[in-house]
């Protein structure tokens, strides 16, 4: 599969030079990407930001670099990108548990992040109903949250995201849906990335609309795009399993790849859509 060899040459070229500057642009170049797509795409599978998986691979490798009695702090810090040994001491303590120097000790235990890679799971003919629409643009009205994904975490949770919608106001937005995607929508927009391995996006929980004035709640303008639209019947846990399969098993195989644009989840009368924005590769 010509995405995932992408993404794997991807990730030799960063282990290759964990001890240099890696620009996200050459790495998304090498796997055959745009950086948008390259950086989502690995959030997605991963589950972490690429900065993030860049950084946890450093700090393993410079931790089994410190065992060697005749290697100095200080050059390990450097090596790895840190302009200080303050700087490298806090972000290896923060990850390991322990300072450098402790790290030394023969029997200290410390944290080790493998080397990833990408691979296609054929577990067995299951269908994935979907079909290619050419959609023009449209609003998402509604509740919109700045969220940061700092690892694997996201602040805030999505729990507390909607806890702190009240039910009145959800049925309010239900109410304002007038297309498609049709009913409640979750809508993922704005992804970026940062140096610091912290990836921010904006989180809407609202409805598709063309109604008027909607000035009480935010509003996502979302431009003409073409998308893949998946059905999936079930609880959130099925939503989840189809989310994945869609980035594993149907974009490796299409003739299709990542759009620089939202994700929409919509749910309506027990079913759920997956809105997915989509260019010919």
């Amino acid at each position: 599969m010509d995405m995932l060899k992408g993404m794997n040459d991807a990730l030799a070229y960063i282990e290759q030079n964990l001890s240099n500057h890696i620009e996200l642009k050459e790495v998304a170049k090498i796997g055959m990407f745009s950086e948008y797509h390259f950086t989502r795409m690995f959030s997605l599978l991963s589950g972490i930001t690429i900065s993030e998986y860049i950084r946890r691979r450093r700090l393993t490798v410079a931790a089994l670099e410190l065992k060697n009695p005749h290697v100095k702090v200080i050059d390990v810090a450097v090596k790895y990108g840190y302009q200080s040994p303050d700087a490298f001491s806090r972000a290896f303590q923060s990850y390991h548990g322990v300072t450098p120097t402790v790290a030394r000790e023969t029997e200290q235990s410390l944290k080790a992040y493998p080397r990833m890679s990408f691979q296609l799971s054929i577990e067995g003919g299951i269908e994935m109903n979907y079909r290619i629409v050419e959609k023009e643009a449209f609003q998402v009205i509604g509740v919109n949250y700045e969220v940061k994904m700092n690892g694997d975490e996201l602040t805030p949770s999505y729990e507390k995201m909607l806890t702190d919608i009240s039910e009145e106001t959800m049925n309010e937005l239900a109410s304002l849906s007038t297309q498609a995607p049709h009913g409640v929508v979750h809508a993922t927009a704005n992804y970026q990335e940062g140096a610091d391995g912290q990836a921010t996006f904006d989180q809407y929980i609202g409805a598709a609309t063309k109604v008027g004035d909607v000035s009480s709640y935010a509003t996502l303008e979302v431009p003409k795009h073409l998308w893949v639209v998946f059905e999936v019947e079930g609880e959130w846990a099925a939503v989840e399993e189809q989310w994945q399969r869609i980035y594993t098993e149907w974009l490796p195989s299409s003739s299709y790849e990542l759009a620089e644009g939202p994700e929409i989840l919509s749910s309506q009368d027990n079913k759920s859509e997956i809105w997915v924005s989509i260019k010919e590769k």
